[in-house]
């Protein structure tokens, strides 16, 4: 039961932080500070990945219809649309995170996560999110979304392996302070999601496959279920209060957030 508890639990904390700029790492670490509970393992990091994966692909599935359509349509000679370039754009912005994947993921997760680490890229990137925000209310014109914005948006998110960035967050932050309008940045970023998942779930699936520990299916059925459900409500409602409320309540709970961690860690 203890076991189900704290799987369900954790799903829930993914699902709803996963797409929320606010940080998924710095919000798990806090159930294992406070409580004492073990990693769930590589079988349940899959599992949530999937659930993650799922929703925001089920959200999205008539622009990636459309996509995959459109890109379908240039071997039959169709022009290059709007939907081809949008994923021209999305290929190009994965690169960086992919090659730093590879070549520092295991910097990453033996050196940087640690709660200072986590504290202040949680407090520092909420605050570049705050000035991106300021940066949208300014009434500067917006511009549209290109190749070069697309690969700085990139490379932004290229910092996003770090525990406590938030991959939404660092995205969105960069599309605004580039001159997206909020709703461009974050569809953006969302549908950016799905590669960098995707090939994280991937990768943990390969590495899952070589171990010979046994599973409970059930048990990864329900998180993944859980965290899908969850990531599903959560954007839906972020994109319809982006808005009307814009970035600050978020900026304001990564400060609070921060706090908390970095008391964690003195105490």
């Amino acid at each position: 039961m203890t076991e189900w508890l704290q799987a369900l639990l954790l799903a829930l904390v993914q699902g709803i932080t996963e797409f929320l700029p606010i940080s998924s790492s710095a919000h798990l670490v806090i159930p294992a500070l406070l409580l004492g509970w073990d990693d769930q393992g590589l079988a349940f990091d899959v599992a949530v990945h999937v659930g993650t994966l799922l929703a925001v692909v089920l959200y999205y599935r008539r622009e990636l219809l459309q996509m995959t359509a459109s890109c379908a349509g240039l071997l039959r000679g169709q022009a290059v649309n709007d939907d081809v370039r949008l994923v021209m754009y999305l290929a190009l912005a994965t690169v960086p995170v992919v090659i730093v994947g590879f070549l520092a993921d295991e910097f990453i997760e033996t050196r940087l996560r640690t709660l200072p680490v986590i504290a202040t890229t949680t407090l520092v990137f909420g605050l570049l999110l705050g000035l991106a925000d300021w940066r949208a209310r300014s009434g500067a014109p917006a511009r549209s979304l290109a190749a070069g914005v697309a690969l700085l948006i990139g490379l932004a998110q290229a910092l996003a392996p770090v525990p406590g960035v938030s991959r939404s967050g660092i995205t969105i932050s960069a599309g605004l302070l580039l001159g997206l309008d909020r709703a461009t940045a974050a569809r953006f970023a969302f549908l950016l999601s799905i590669p960098v998942i995707a090939g994280a779930g991937l990768l943990k699936g390969l590495q899952l496959a070589q171990q010979s520990a046994p599973v409970d299916w059930l048990l990864l059925a329900v998180s993944a279920l859980v965290a899908a459900v969850t990531a599903y409500a959560c954007i839906s409602l972020f994109l319809r209060l982006l808005e009307r409320l814009g970035l600050m309540p978020f900026v304001y709970y990564r400060i609070a957030l921060a706090g908390l961690l970095y008391a964690l860690w003195l105490l």
